[in-house]
């Protein structure tokens, strides 16, 4: 029953979120738990960045300096060099984030950053958003740039000293960007245009 009332709470606020008309949401159940989320507060939720990296802020960052917030903030969930499985250790990808190239065409793919995500802005909306675990959304803009640099690097993606910012970022080249194909089904994305003969 719990986890029902949990589910109704989630949902209203994302009706509340979404911009439901006040008649509507005074016509919804209250179960006495939560409060309407400011206006602030929403905005500071709607942070996916797009793979052209539009709404990414000023701001930037080099591996270099990315080692020291990474070993600050980071090191204790994905080990010194991003490769600790520590969480599950029987699922060591889960929270691997370096190595794993060439596997994702065997018989055992392993995904982390450099082997499978397809743009890195993507990393950069992920950690700004969801990391550290402990106090998601606390990292700067800077940091979570020289962060999302100190991956990549250590992917061999990029160098220690390449800058990263809104301009140079949406321009990383990741391995398995051209990895990934459109799906075709109408009622879940867009149809790629039949071939001309």
């Amino acid at each position: 029953m719990l986890a029902r009332r949990v589910l109704v709470v989630a949902g209203l606020s994302v009706l509340v979120a979404a911009g439901v008309a006040p008649a509507a949401r005074a016509q919804l159940p209250n179960y006495g738990l939560g409060r309407t989320p400011t206006a602030e507060e929403i905005r500071a939720w709607d942070v996916t960045i797009p793979p052209d990296g539009k709404g990414l802020p000023p701001g930037r960052g080099t591996a270099t300096e990315g080692e020291s917030v990474y070993t600050a903030r980071c090191e204790a969930c994905h080990g010194k060099k991003g490769q600790s499985p520590k969480y599950d250790p029987a699922a060591t990808q889960r929270t691997l984030l370096v190595g794993g190239r060439g596997t994702l065409d065997t018989a055992k793919p392993v995904k982390t950053i450099g082997s499978f995500w397809p743009y890195a802005t993507t990393l950069w909306s992920y950690i700004n958003r969801a990391q550290p675990f402990d106090e998601p959304g606390s990292l700067t803009p800077d940091q979570v740039y020289a962060v999302t640099a100190y991956l990549l690097y250590l992917n061999g993606i990029i160098g220690p000293s390449d800058v990263l910012d809104a301009g140079t970022l949406p321009a990383v080249k990741m391995p398995n960007r051209d990895g990934f194909v459109p799906d075709a089904r109408p009622d879940v994305g867009r149809a790629t245009a039949p071939k001309k003969r």
